[in-house]
């Protein structure tokens, strides 16, 4: 039986004579005989969920190698980019070689390149004290960098369609024609 606030102030004045003796009970105690909350069958089944979330989920939170691969494959993007734009404003060729988990980018009026591009930040890492002065960006402890020379001509056209692997499972692919650099699942 549900009772609304109107009827319980009836009610409470009548004081409950007309009811029985569980009703009047409820009245004085101050609470309904269907309690709500939540059931043992709802609690057990949350317990059981988030104990499997915390197996399947936590050891990656506490992963750093994987956020570090993840960052690094998005500076091998930015720097892959950069070099295009810097060719196609310079209308010159510049060079991107990647080798002992360094990114390096230099240019130059043929593939060959030569000429050291300089760097535009001074991110503090291990590869500014070898290359004073040049763009340089080195890939954090633990993280690998599959090695690679690619050119982008005065078109920002690379030189061959290129996979560049960071860490397992991160590929950066740049298209043929296009130039375009993205991150890939798999690479063909």
């Amino acid at each position: 039986m549900q009772v609304n606030i109107q009827q319980i102030a009836v009610i409470k004045q009548d004081g409950g004579a007309n009811l029985g003796t569980d009703a009047a009970r409820c009245l004085k105690v101050g609470k309904s005989k269907y309690q709500s909350g939540f059931t043992m069958v709802e609690l057990i089944t949350v317990m059981v969920i988030v104990g499997i979330l915390s197996v399947a989920v936590l050891p990656r939170f506490f992963d750093a190698n994987t956020f570090q691969s993840r960052g690094f494959n998005d500076q091998v993007i930015s720097s892959l980019r950069y070099a295009q734009k810097v060719a196609i404003a310079k209308h010159r060729f510049v060079c991107v070689t990647i080798a002992t988990n360094t990114i390096l980018l230099s240019q130059g009026a043929t593939n060959a390149c030569g000429d050291p591009l300089p760097k535009i930040f001074d991110g503090g890492n291990d590869c500014n004290a070898l290359h004073n002065g040049e763009y340089c960006v080195a890939a954090p402890n633990g993280v690998n960098v599959g090695a690679t020379v690619l050119s982008f001509d005065a078109l920002g056209r690379p030189s061959s369609m290129q996979c560049i692997t960071v860490s397992g499972n991160n590929t950066v692919k740049v298209e043929a024609e296009t130039g375009y650099v993205h991150s890939v699942a798999v690479c063909p």
